[in-house]
Protein backbone atom coordinates (compact mmCIF):
# COMPACT_ATOMS: atom_id res chain seq x y z
CA UNK A 1 0.00 0.00 0.00
CA UNK A 2 2.72 2.30 0.90
CA UNK A 3 4.62 1.45 -2.40
CA UNK A 4 1.94 2.26 -4.27
CA UNK A 5 0.98 5.95 -2.54
CA UNK A 6 4.81 7.08 -2.93
CA UNK A 7 4.20 5.69 -6.89
CA UNK A 8 1.39 7.67 -7.47
CA UNK A 9 3.12 10.76 -5.79
CA UNK A 10 6.06 10.28 -7.41
CA UNK A 11 4.00 10.20 -10.66
CA UNK A 12 2.16 13.47 -9.73
CA UNK A 13 5.06 15.12 -8.56
CA UNK A 14 6.57 14.25 -12.08
CA UNK A 15 3.29 15.33 -14.22
CA UNK A 16 3.46 18.82 -11.88
CA UNK A 17 7.20 19.25 -13.26
CA UNK A 18 6.31 18.36 -16.95
CA UNK A 19 3.62 21.12 -16.90
CA UNK A 20 5.62 23.77 -14.76
CA UNK A 21 8.34 23.13 -17.83
CA UNK A 22 5.62 23.52 -20.85
CA UNK A 23 4.24 26.69 -18.99
CA UNK A 24 7.81 27.87 -18.67
CA UNK A 25 8.57 27.32 -22.21
CA UNK A 26 5.46 28.28 -23.52
CA UNK A 27 5.91 31.76 -22.00
CA UNK A 28 9.64 31.71 -23.17
CA UNK A 29 8.15 31.13 -26.86
CA UNK A 30 5.53 34.12 -26.38
CA UNK A 31 8.26 36.70 -25.19
CA UNK A 32 10.32 35.70 -28.33
CA UNK A 33 7.87 36.12 -30.90
CA UNK A 34 5.61 39.14 -29.32
CA UNK A 35 7.96 42.28 -29.21
CA UNK A 36 5.61 44.11 -27.46
CA UNK A 37 5.99 41.42 -24.28
CA UNK A 38 9.25 42.44 -23.58
CA UNK A 39 9.00 46.11 -24.92
CA UNK A 40 6.26 47.34 -22.54
CA UNK A 41 7.90 49.08 -20.09
CA UNK A 42 10.30 50.70 -22.28
CA UNK A 43 8.60 54.51 -21.50
CA UNK A 44 8.70 53.77 -18.08
CA UNK A 45 11.50 54.29 -15.47
CA UNK A 46 9.50 53.35 -12.49
CA UNK A 47 9.69 49.26 -13.83
CA UNK A 48 13.44 49.74 -15.06
CA UNK A 49 16.66 48.45 -14.03
CA UNK A 50 20.24 49.72 -15.14
CA UNK A 51 22.47 47.45 -14.37
CA UNK A 52 26.03 46.28 -15.14
CA UNK A 53 28.19 43.11 -14.02
CA UNK A 54 31.67 43.60 -13.68
CA UNK A 55 34.11 41.25 -11.87
CA UNK A 56 37.87 40.13 -12.20
CA UNK A 57 38.57 38.38 -15.81
CA UNK A 58 37.23 34.45 -15.57
CA UNK A 59 34.66 35.43 -12.43
CA UNK A 60 31.46 34.15 -14.99
CA UNK A 61 30.47 37.93 -15.92
CA UNK A 62 29.47 36.22 -19.63
CA UNK A 63 28.39 33.50 -18.45
CA UNK A 64 26.01 34.83 -15.56
CA UNK A 65 24.48 37.20 -18.37
CA UNK A 66 23.99 34.15 -20.94
CA UNK A 67 21.82 32.61 -17.90
CA UNK A 68 19.94 36.17 -17.18
CA UNK A 69 18.84 36.17 -21.23
CA UNK A 70 17.69 32.85 -21.20
CA UNK A 71 15.76 32.85 -18.61
CA UNK A 72 14.30 36.32 -18.97
CA UNK A 73 13.27 34.58 -22.57
CA UNK A 74 15.45 36.86 -24.48
CA UNK A 75 17.66 33.95 -26.01
CA UNK A 76 15.45 30.11 -26.28
CA UNK A 77 19.08 28.33 -26.13
CA UNK A 78 22.11 28.72 -23.70
CA UNK A 79 25.62 28.94 -25.66
CA UNK A 80 29.25 28.88 -23.37
CA UNK A 81 31.89 30.96 -23.64
CA UNK A 82 34.47 29.10 -25.85
CA UNK A 83 31.60 26.30 -26.27
CA UNK A 84 31.76 23.15 -28.03
CA UNK A 85 29.43 24.30 -29.94
CA UNK A 86 31.37 26.76 -31.76
CA UNK A 87 28.62 29.22 -31.42
CA UNK A 88 30.27 31.37 -28.34
CA UNK A 89 28.31 33.04 -25.66
CA UNK A 90 25.65 35.60 -26.85
CA UNK A 91 27.31 39.18 -25.81
CA UNK A 92 30.35 38.22 -27.22
CA UNK A 93 29.54 38.81 -30.71
CA UNK A 94 33.49 39.76 -31.68
CA UNK A 95 35.44 36.51 -33.59
CA UNK A 96 38.63 37.85 -31.58
CA UNK A 97 36.63 37.28 -28.50
CA UNK A 98 35.02 34.14 -29.28
CA UNK A 99 38.62 33.05 -30.32
CA UNK A 100 40.44 33.78 -26.94
CA UNK A 101 37.34 33.38 -25.01
CA UNK A 102 37.36 37.02 -22.97
CA UNK A 103 34.92 39.70 -23.57
CA UNK A 104 36.69 42.67 -25.17
CA UNK A 105 34.52 45.24 -25.32
CA UNK A 106 30.83 45.92 -23.17
CA UNK A 107 27.93 44.79 -24.70
CA UNK A 108 24.36 46.30 -24.25
CA UNK A 109 21.37 44.03 -23.84
CA UNK A 110 17.57 44.34 -22.87
CA UNK A 111 15.12 41.83 -21.14
CA UNK A 112 12.11 41.46 -19.53
CA UNK A 113 11.61 40.04 -15.69
CA UNK A 114 8.59 39.60 -13.66
CA UNK A 115 6.97 42.74 -15.42
CA UNK A 116 10.62 45.02 -15.09
CA UNK A 117 12.86 46.43 -18.11
CA UNK A 118 16.23 45.45 -17.53
CA UNK A 119 19.15 47.34 -19.31
CA UNK A 120 22.25 45.21 -18.86
CA UNK A 121 25.82 45.76 -20.30
CA UNK A 122 27.77 42.81 -19.97
CA UNK A 123 31.66 44.37 -19.22
CA UNK A 124 35.01 43.28 -19.83
CA UNK A 125 36.84 41.90 -16.69
CA UNK A 126 40.76 41.73 -17.75
CA UNK A 127 42.80 45.01 -16.83
CA UNK A 128 43.31 46.28 -20.36
CA UNK A 129 39.94 47.01 -21.34
CA UNK A 130 38.99 48.86 -17.96
CA UNK A 131 37.79 51.95 -19.83
CA UNK A 132 35.21 49.58 -21.13
CA UNK A 133 33.97 49.04 -17.29
CA UNK A 134 34.50 52.72 -16.44
CA UNK A 135 32.22 53.63 -19.06
CA UNK A 136 29.75 51.57 -18.65
CA UNK A 137 29.64 52.44 -14.69
CA UNK A 138 28.86 55.53 -15.09
CA UNK A 139 26.02 55.51 -16.71
CA UNK A 140 24.57 52.40 -14.90
CA UNK A 141 22.11 53.03 -12.14
CA UNK A 142 23.04 49.92 -9.92
CA UNK A 143 25.74 46.48 -10.55
CA UNK A 144 26.23 42.77 -10.07
CA UNK A 145 29.78 42.87 -8.32
CA UNK A 146 30.64 38.82 -9.27
CA UNK A 147 32.96 37.65 -7.13
CA UNK A 148 34.55 34.04 -7.61
CA UNK A 149 33.69 31.70 -4.61
CA UNK A 150 37.26 29.73 -4.90
CA UNK A 151 39.46 32.50 -5.72
CA UNK A 152 37.84 35.07 -3.52
CA UNK A 153 38.55 38.56 -3.96
CA UNK A 154 41.19 39.09 -7.08
CA UNK A 155 43.23 42.91 -8.06
CA UNK A 156 40.60 43.68 -10.83
CA UNK A 157 37.95 43.29 -8.18
CA UNK A 158 40.06 45.50 -6.40
CA UNK A 159 39.73 47.96 -9.71
CA UNK A 160 36.19 47.15 -10.33
CA UNK A 161 35.12 48.20 -6.27
CA UNK A 162 36.81 51.60 -6.84
CA UNK A 163 35.28 52.47 -9.85
CA UNK A 164 31.61 51.74 -8.36
CA UNK A 165 32.33 53.68 -5.23
CA UNK A 166 33.83 56.69 -8.05
CA UNK A 167 30.17 56.72 -9.62
CA UNK A 168 28.57 56.16 -6.22
CA UNK A 169 27.23 52.77 -7.77
CA UNK A 170 24.93 50.45 -5.37
CA UNK A 171 25.68 47.33 -5.81
CA UNK A 172 25.04 43.53 -5.19
CA UNK A 173 26.76 40.74 -4.90
CA UNK A 174 27.11 37.56 -6.51
CA UNK A 175 29.64 34.64 -5.23
CA UNK A 176 29.69 32.55 -8.51
CA UNK A 177 31.24 29.54 -9.54
CA UNK A 178 30.66 27.59 -5.75
CA UNK A 179 30.57 24.57 -7.60
CA UNK A 180 34.37 24.66 -8.35
CA UNK A 181 36.92 23.17 -5.70
CA UNK A 182 37.73 24.50 -2.62
CA UNK A 183 35.08 27.22 -3.25
CA UNK A 184 34.03 29.21 0.15
CA UNK A 185 31.09 31.52 0.28
CA UNK A 186 32.79 32.53 3.66
CA UNK A 187 36.34 33.36 2.25
CA UNK A 188 34.37 36.13 -0.51
CA UNK A 189 32.29 37.48 2.20
CA UNK A 190 35.34 38.39 4.44
CA UNK A 191 36.92 39.57 1.23
CA UNK A 192 34.48 41.84 0.23
CA UNK A 193 34.49 43.29 4.15
CA UNK A 194 38.04 43.07 4.95
CA UNK A 195 39.76 43.97 1.69
CA UNK A 196 36.67 46.15 -0.37
CA UNK A 197 35.79 47.62 2.77
CA UNK A 198 31.72 46.92 2.53
CA UNK A 199 29.43 46.31 5.04
CA UNK A 200 28.00 42.79 3.01
CA UNK A 201 25.91 40.12 4.31
CA UNK A 202 24.54 37.48 2.70
CA UNK A 203 21.15 36.91 2.16
CA UNK A 204 21.22 33.42 1.37
CA UNK A 205 23.09 30.10 2.33
CA UNK A 206 24.04 27.71 0.20
CA UNK A 207 22.99 24.01 -0.02
CA UNK A 208 25.70 21.71 -0.41
CA UNK A 209 29.18 23.07 -1.55
CA UNK A 210 31.16 22.37 -4.57
CA UNK A 211 30.01 18.60 -7.03
CA UNK A 212 27.12 19.06 -4.19
CA UNK A 213 26.10 22.27 -4.58
CA UNK A 214 22.01 21.61 -4.67
CA UNK A 215 20.53 25.03 -4.08
CA UNK A 216 20.06 27.72 -2.01
CA UNK A 217 18.06 28.89 0.74
CA UNK A 218 16.82 32.20 1.01
CA UNK A 219 17.18 33.87 4.40
CA UNK A 220 14.49 36.78 3.20
CA UNK A 221 11.61 34.54 2.53
CA UNK A 222 12.84 31.44 4.82
CA UNK A 223 12.76 28.79 2.05
CA UNK A 224 14.94 26.17 0.32
CA UNK A 225 15.18 26.91 -3.36
CA UNK A 226 15.86 24.20 -5.65
CA UNK A 227 16.81 24.56 -9.64
CA UNK A 228 15.03 21.42 -11.67
CA UNK A 229 14.79 21.04 -15.24
CA UNK A 230 17.67 20.31 -18.02
CA UNK A 231 19.04 24.16 -17.76
CA UNK A 232 17.63 24.75 -14.19
CA UNK A 233 14.71 26.80 -15.16
CA UNK A 234 12.41 25.76 -13.10
CA UNK A 235 12.32 27.21 -9.41
CA UNK A 236 11.17 25.09 -6.95
CA UNK A 237 10.85 26.13 -3.21
CA UNK A 238 10.46 23.67 -0.05
CA UNK A 239 10.82 24.10 3.84
CA UNK A 240 14.77 24.32 4.93
CA UNK A 241 16.20 20.67 5.50
CA UNK A 242 16.38 20.37 9.54
CA UNK A 243 19.95 19.74 9.56
CA UNK A 244 20.44 23.60 8.20
CA UNK A 245 18.00 25.55 9.93
CA UNK A 246 20.72 26.09 13.19
CA UNK A 247 23.05 27.36 10.25
CA UNK A 248 20.37 29.49 8.93
CA UNK A 249 19.22 31.04 11.85
CA UNK A 250 23.30 31.93 13.04
CA UNK A 251 23.31 33.56 8.99
CA UNK A 252 20.22 35.72 9.10
CA UNK A 253 21.19 36.77 13.03
CA UNK A 254 24.38 38.28 11.27
CA UNK A 255 22.33 39.68 8.19
CA UNK A 256 19.75 41.51 10.92
CA UNK A 257 23.40 42.75 12.69
CA UNK A 258 25.05 44.33 9.43
CA UNK A 259 21.93 45.77 8.77
CA UNK A 260 21.40 46.86 12.31
CA UNK A 261 24.99 48.54 11.94
CA UNK A 262 23.13 50.69 9.32
CA UNK A 263 21.25 52.41 11.84
CA UNK A 264 17.96 50.79 11.28
CA UNK A 265 16.46 50.57 14.77
CA UNK A 266 14.08 47.94 14.05
CA UNK A 267 16.39 45.79 12.33
CA UNK A 268 18.87 46.26 15.78
CA UNK A 269 15.66 45.03 18.23
CA UNK A 270 15.14 42.30 16.16
CA UNK A 271 18.69 41.04 16.18
CA UNK A 272 19.23 42.03 20.24
CA UNK A 273 16.15 40.23 21.17
CA UNK A 274 17.44 37.67 18.53
CA UNK A 275 14.70 37.47 16.84
CA UNK A 276 14.12 36.17 13.15
CA UNK A 277 11.02 36.03 12.09
CA UNK A 278 11.29 39.77 10.18
CA UNK A 279 8.31 40.21 7.72
CA UNK A 280 9.35 39.56 4.48
CA UNK A 281 8.36 42.96 3.00
CA UNK A 282 9.76 45.00 6.09
CA UNK A 283 13.49 43.18 5.84
CA UNK A 284 13.28 43.75 1.69
CA UNK A 285 12.73 47.15 2.17
CA UNK A 286 15.54 47.69 4.58
CA UNK A 287 18.14 45.70 2.77
CA UNK A 288 16.70 47.70 -0.61
CA UNK A 289 16.87 51.44 1.28
CA UNK A 290 20.18 50.35 2.74
CA UNK A 291 21.53 49.37 -0.75
CA UNK A 292 20.55 52.72 -2.74
CA UNK A 293 22.39 54.33 -0.10
CA UNK A 294 25.33 52.84 -0.37
CA UNK A 295 25.38 51.44 3.43
CA UNK A 296 24.82 47.67 2.67
CA UNK A 297 25.53 44.98 0.21
CA UNK A 298 23.25 41.87 -0.17
CA UNK A 299 25.32 38.88 -1.24
CA UNK A 300 24.08 35.99 -3.44
CA UNK A 301 25.14 32.60 -3.92
CA UNK A 302 25.34 30.25 -6.84
CA UNK A 303 26.88 29.12 -9.76
CA UNK A 304 26.16 30.02 -13.30
CA UNK A 305 27.64 27.27 -15.29
CA UNK A 306 25.59 24.82 -12.80
CA UNK A 307 22.37 27.00 -13.44
CA UNK A 308 21.84 27.20 -9.77
CA UNK A 309 20.84 30.51 -8.15
CA UNK A 310 20.30 32.88 -10.69
CA UNK A 311 17.23 33.19 -10.96
CA UNK A 312 17.20 34.39 -7.39
CA UNK A 313 19.87 36.88 -8.12
CA UNK A 314 17.66 38.61 -10.66
CA UNK A 315 14.70 38.54 -8.08
CA UNK A 316 18.06 40.15 -5.89
CA UNK A 317 18.25 43.14 -9.29
CA UNK A 318 15.23 44.05 -9.13
CA UNK A 319 14.12 43.95 -5.01
CA UNK A 320 16.99 45.45 -3.76
CA UNK A 321 18.53 47.71 -7.03
CA UNK A 322 17.73 51.39 -7.61
CA UNK A 323 15.04 52.29 -10.51
CA UNK A 324 16.68 55.57 -12.07
CA UNK A 325 14.16 57.92 -10.07
CA UNK A 326 16.10 57.12 -7.05
CA UNK A 327 19.47 57.50 -8.09
CA UNK A 328 20.67 61.46 -8.30
CA UNK A 329 22.59 62.97 -11.37
CA UNK A 330 23.47 66.32 -11.90
CA UNK A 331 24.92 68.25 -14.82
CA UNK A 332 26.65 71.79 -15.94
CA UNK A 333 24.36 74.28 -17.14
CA UNK A 334 26.46 76.27 -19.27
CA UNK A 335 23.98 79.22 -20.12
CA UNK A 336 24.25 79.82 -16.02
CA UNK A 337 28.17 80.11 -15.95
CA UNK A 338 28.22 75.59 -15.44
CA UNK A 339 25.49 75.92 -12.54
CA UNK A 340 25.48 71.98 -10.89
CA UNK A 341 21.84 71.18 -12.00
CA UNK A 342 19.90 68.06 -10.92
CA UNK A 343 18.76 66.21 -13.36
CA UNK A 344 15.24 64.83 -13.28
CA UNK A 345 13.72 61.24 -14.90
CA UNK A 346 10.55 63.10 -16.18
CA UNK A 347 9.34 62.71 -19.61
CA UNK A 348 7.74 66.80 -19.66
CA UNK A 349 11.57 68.10 -18.99
CA UNK A 350 13.87 68.81 -22.14
CA UNK A 351 15.75 66.05 -23.24
CA UNK A 352 19.43 65.43 -22.01
CA UNK A 353 21.33 62.34 -23.04
CA UNK A 354 25.09 61.37 -22.49
CA UNK A 355 26.94 59.90 -25.56
CA UNK A 356 28.61 57.31 -23.11
CA UNK A 357 30.24 54.43 -25.85
CA UNK A 358 31.09 54.90 -29.52
CA UNK A 359 31.19 51.81 -32.02
CA UNK A 360 32.22 51.79 -35.38
CA UNK A 361 29.57 49.10 -37.75
CA UNK A 362 29.28 48.07 -41.29
CA UNK A 363 26.37 50.14 -41.38
CA UNK A 364 28.07 53.07 -39.54
CA UNK A 365 28.75 54.76 -35.94
CA UNK A 366 26.55 53.47 -33.43
CA UNK A 367 26.44 55.79 -30.29
CA UNK A 368 24.75 54.69 -27.36
CA UNK A 369 22.73 56.86 -24.77
CA UNK A 370 21.99 57.07 -22.08
CA UNK A 371 18.84 59.18 -20.90
CA UNK A 372 19.24 61.67 -17.66
CA UNK A 373 16.23 63.32 -18.50
CA UNK A 374 13.59 64.36 -20.84
CA UNK A 375 12.43 62.24 -23.63
CA UNK A 376 13.67 61.63 -27.85
CA UNK A 377 11.45 60.50 -30.95
CA UNK A 378 12.60 59.57 -34.29
CA UNK A 379 13.27 62.15 -36.81
CA UNK A 380 13.95 65.12 -33.71
CA UNK A 381 16.35 67.47 -33.47
CA UNK A 382 18.37 68.04 -30.57
CA UNK A 383 22.20 69.85 -29.94
CA UNK A 384 25.57 68.55 -29.28
CA UNK A 385 26.29 71.15 -26.47
CA UNK A 386 30.33 69.64 -26.85
CA UNK A 387 30.34 71.07 -30.72
CA UNK A 388 27.63 73.28 -30.84
CA UNK A 389 26.20 71.06 -34.03
CA UNK A 390 22.73 70.49 -34.29
CA UNK A 391 21.80 66.86 -35.16
CA UNK A 392 18.64 65.09 -36.80
CA UNK A 393 17.88 61.68 -35.30
CA UNK A 394 17.74 59.68 -38.08
CA UNK A 395 17.37 56.64 -36.73
CA UNK A 396 17.36 54.65 -33.13
CA UNK A 397 17.71 50.89 -31.95
CA UNK A 398 18.06 49.17 -28.76
CA UNK A 399 20.85 46.56 -28.48
CA UNK A 400 20.99 43.14 -28.04
CA UNK A 401 24.61 42.39 -28.57
CA UNK A 402 25.79 43.02 -32.54
CA UNK A 403 22.07 42.82 -33.24
CA UNK A 404 19.56 45.66 -33.57
CA UNK A 405 15.64 46.60 -32.96
CA UNK A 406 14.63 50.01 -34.42
CA UNK A 407 13.05 51.95 -32.37
CA UNK A 408 10.99 55.31 -32.30
CA UNK A 409 10.99 56.55 -29.35
CA UNK A 410 13.00 56.57 -25.66
CA UNK A 411 12.13 58.28 -22.58
CA UNK A 412 14.14 59.23 -18.93
CA UNK A 413 16.31 56.41 -17.82
CA UNK A 414 16.48 54.69 -20.69
CA UNK A 415 19.81 53.70 -22.61
CA UNK A 416 19.56 53.12 -26.30
CA UNK A 417 21.64 53.83 -29.46
CA UNK A 418 21.73 56.68 -32.36
CA UNK A 419 22.51 55.65 -36.38
CA UNK A 420 24.60 58.46 -38.35
CA UNK A 421 25.34 61.06 -35.69
CA UNK A 422 28.87 62.75 -35.80
CA UNK A 423 30.53 62.53 -31.96
CA UNK A 424 32.94 61.44 -29.67
CA UNK A 425 32.55 59.57 -26.49
CA UNK A 426 31.40 61.50 -23.62
CA UNK A 427 29.57 64.24 -25.45
CA UNK A 428 26.31 65.51 -24.51
CA UNK A 429 23.24 65.74 -26.37
CA UNK A 430 20.06 68.33 -25.38
CA UNK A 431 16.75 69.27 -26.69
CA UNK A 432 17.43 72.63 -29.06
CA UNK A 433 16.55 75.22 -26.11
CA UNK A 434 18.68 73.70 -23.08
CA UNK A 435 22.47 73.86 -23.04
CA UNK A 436 23.68 71.42 -20.47
CA UNK A 437 27.00 69.34 -20.26
CA UNK A 438 26.97 65.57 -18.14
CA UNK A 439 30.36 65.44 -15.94
CA UNK A 440 32.73 63.33 -17.75
CA UNK A 441 34.33 59.88 -16.78
CA UNK A 442 37.78 59.18 -15.68
CA UNK A 443 39.75 58.24 -18.12
CA UNK A 444 43.41 55.94 -17.30
CA UNK A 445 46.69 57.07 -18.64
CA UNK A 446 48.28 54.95 -21.38
CA UNK A 447 50.95 52.62 -20.06
CA UNK A 448 52.09 50.98 -22.85
CA UNK A 449 53.78 52.10 -26.57
CA UNK A 450 54.14 50.45 -29.71
CA UNK A 451 55.00 51.25 -32.50
CA UNK A 452 52.96 50.20 -36.22
CA UNK A 453 53.79 50.47 -39.80
CA UNK A 454 51.53 49.30 -43.09
CA UNK A 455 53.74 47.21 -45.28
CA UNK A 456 52.10 48.55 -48.49
CA UNK A 457 52.15 51.86 -49.29
CA UNK A 458 48.21 51.14 -50.93
CA UNK A 459 47.20 50.19 -48.03
CA UNK A 460 47.90 53.57 -45.80
CA UNK A 461 44.26 54.84 -45.87
CA UNK A 462 42.68 52.10 -44.71
CA UNK A 463 45.29 51.89 -42.30
CA UNK A 464 44.68 55.68 -41.33
CA UNK A 465 41.21 55.28 -41.17
CA UNK A 466 41.31 51.77 -38.68
CA UNK A 467 43.40 54.31 -36.10
CA UNK A 468 40.85 57.08 -36.67
CA UNK A 469 38.38 54.56 -35.67
CA UNK A 470 39.55 53.33 -32.84
CA UNK A 471 41.01 56.42 -31.60
CA UNK A 472 37.53 57.38 -31.54
CA UNK A 473 36.05 54.70 -29.97
CA UNK A 474 38.80 54.09 -27.30
CA UNK A 475 39.90 56.79 -25.15
CA UNK A 476 42.66 55.01 -23.60
CA UNK A 477 44.02 54.09 -26.99
CA UNK A 478 45.83 57.20 -28.48
CA UNK A 479 47.88 57.72 -31.59
CA UNK A 480 51.01 59.76 -32.20
CA UNK A 481 53.49 60.62 -34.97
CA UNK A 482 57.16 61.17 -34.33
CA UNK A 483 58.37 63.67 -36.44
CA UNK A 484 62.04 62.49 -35.65
CA UNK A 485 62.10 59.22 -36.14
CA UNK A 486 58.98 58.92 -38.70
CA UNK A 487 57.18 56.13 -36.58
CA UNK A 488 53.77 56.16 -36.08
CA UNK A 489 53.33 55.04 -32.24
CA UNK A 490 49.83 53.94 -30.63
CA UNK A 491 49.41 53.96 -26.60
CA UNK A 492 47.05 51.81 -24.63
CA UNK A 493 46.69 50.13 -21.18
CA UNK A 494 48.89 47.03 -21.78
CA UNK A 495 50.19 44.52 -24.03
CA UNK A 496 46.67 42.51 -24.98
CA UNK A 497 44.95 46.30 -25.81
CA UNK A 498 47.31 46.88 -28.12
CA UNK A 499 47.81 43.65 -29.76
CA UNK A 500 43.52 43.53 -29.96
CA UNK A 501 43.83 46.50 -31.84
CA UNK A 502 46.77 45.25 -34.38
CA UNK A 503 44.87 42.33 -35.07
CA UNK A 504 41.50 44.34 -35.61
CA UNK A 505 43.24 46.30 -37.81
CA UNK A 506 44.19 43.36 -39.67
CA UNK A 507 40.99 41.12 -39.69
CA UNK A 508 38.52 44.07 -40.43
CA UNK A 509 40.62 46.28 -42.53
CA UNK A 510 42.91 43.73 -44.50
CA UNK A 511 45.96 45.75 -43.37
CA UNK A 512 49.31 43.74 -43.08
CA UNK A 513 51.13 45.45 -40.39
CA UNK A 514 54.82 45.44 -38.84
CA UNK A 515 55.18 46.13 -34.92
CA UNK A 516 57.62 46.93 -33.18
CA UNK A 517 59.27 49.16 -30.07
CA UNK A 518 59.49 52.66 -30.18
CA UNK A 519 62.85 54.26 -30.73
CA UNK A 520 64.83 56.36 -28.27
CA UNK A 521 66.13 59.42 -29.74
CA UNK A 522 69.78 60.11 -28.08
CA UNK A 523 71.57 63.69 -28.68
CA UNK A 524 74.92 64.59 -27.84
CA UNK A 525 75.57 67.69 -25.65
CA UNK A 526 79.15 69.47 -26.38
CA UNK A 527 79.75 72.29 -24.91
CA UNK A 528 76.57 73.11 -23.14
CA UNK A 529 74.87 72.53 -26.64
CA UNK A 530 72.51 69.75 -27.77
Amino acid sequence: MQHRLFRASKSSLFSLNRNLLQNSLATRQAQLLNPTMRMFALANPEIMRNIGISAHIDSGKTTVTERILFYSGKINQIHEVKGSDNVGATMDSMELEREKGITIKSAATFCSWKDYHINLIDTPGHVDFTVEVERALRCLDGAVLLICGASGIQPQTLTVDKQMKRYDVPRIIFVNKLDRMGASPELAISGARDRLGLNAAAVQVNIGIENGLDGVVDLVTWKACYFDGDNGELVRETDIPEAMISECREKKLELLSCLAECGDEEMEEFFLEENIDVPVEQLKECIRKNTINLNFCPVFLGSAYKNKGVQKMMDGIIDYLPKPTEVTNYAYDITKDGAKTVMEINAKKPFVGLAFKLEETKFGQVTYVRIYQGKIKKGQSIMNTNTNKKIKVSRMVRMHSADMEDINEAGPGDIFALFGVDCASGETFCDIDVKYQMTEMHVPDPVMSLTVKNKKMEDLDNFLKALNRFVREDPTFTVQHNQESEEIIISGMGELHLFVYCERIKREYDVDITIGNPTVNYRETIGGKT
